[in-house]
């Protein structure tokens, strides 16, 4: 997907008659039909029966499947899909990110601020972690999508607020930052810091790739699944791991 064919898709599906009318204007989360667009703006390769299941894109020759969340919801159509043609699992990963409120009552929207968190592509290997008996199978891929965007949240939550444990209503992407790709084993190689040494724990990985220990533990959990680092003895109460030669 290049600038061009991501602003042509957000234009088709967005639109300034859209926004000026108001979010939710379409069956279809706005996220999910932006990416389906810009990436097969051909709508007859959209929502294609296959077997006892619906492509979210097919070619003739491959499956696109665009998931904004819950990986384990595909494992029934990955166990049918990846026996007959590549699956790519398009995964978007907000980079910058506005937070709009809507008044349930009024339908007021607020002043839209910044988040203070900015997007890692790391975030991605949480949802890996959920087909992970797939990920070593030759026709699965991945692409994540980092984007800017807009996020819509209703004023129902719990708190004095409203907005703690509210509810998402609409994501807009605004821009396209970066694609990271995952088409085979070596691949995943991008995602270990060239600064580490062999006998790294998960400690010194997470240091690395900046990044939380609990989320450093699941990418090392994965890179050591697929095969690109190995264990390397302990330090202390620590595994210690090192780059495989051959992934």
């Amino acid at each position: 997907m290049t600038k061009e064919t991501f602003e042509q898709a957000r234009e088709k599906i967005v639109g300034n008659e859209r926004v000026r009318q108001g979010i939710g204007t379409l069956s279809e989360k706005t996220l999910h039909a932006v990416l389906k667009n810009a990436y097969a703006p051909d709508e007859d390769m959209h929502e294609i029966p296959i077997e006892n299941y619906v492509a979210d894109i097919y070619t003739g020759t491959e499956i696109v499947e665009i998931q904004t969340r819950q990986f384990n919801k595909m494992r029934k159509k990955l166990e049918t899909f990846l026996p007959l043609y590549p699956v790519t699992i398009v995964y978007p990963i907000p980079y910058k990110k506005w937070l709009i409120w809507i008044d349930e009552e009024t339908g007021e929207l607020s002043n839209k601020r910044k988040s203070p968190v900015t997007g890692n592509v790391y975030t991605a290997f949480i949802e890996l972690y959920k087909i992970k008996n797939f990920l070593k199978d030759k026709n699965i891929r991945f692409r994540f999508v980092l984007l800017d965007i807009e996020e819509f949240r209703l004023l129902n939550g719990w708190s004095k607020d409203k907005k703690k444990g509210s509810c998402r209503y609409d994501r807009i992407p605004v821009a396209l930052v970066d694609e990271v790709d995952i088409d085979r084993t070596e691949d995943y190689l991008r995602f270990v810091p060239y600064e580490l040494e062999d006998g790294f724990t998960t400690k010194d990985f997470a240091k690395a790739a900046k990044i939380p220990l609990r989320l450093s533990q699941i990418v090392v959990h994965i890179l050591k699944y697929v095969g690109v680092i190995e264990q390397n003895g302990k330090r202390g109460n620590s595994y210690c791991y090192r780059v495989k030669e051959e992934p």
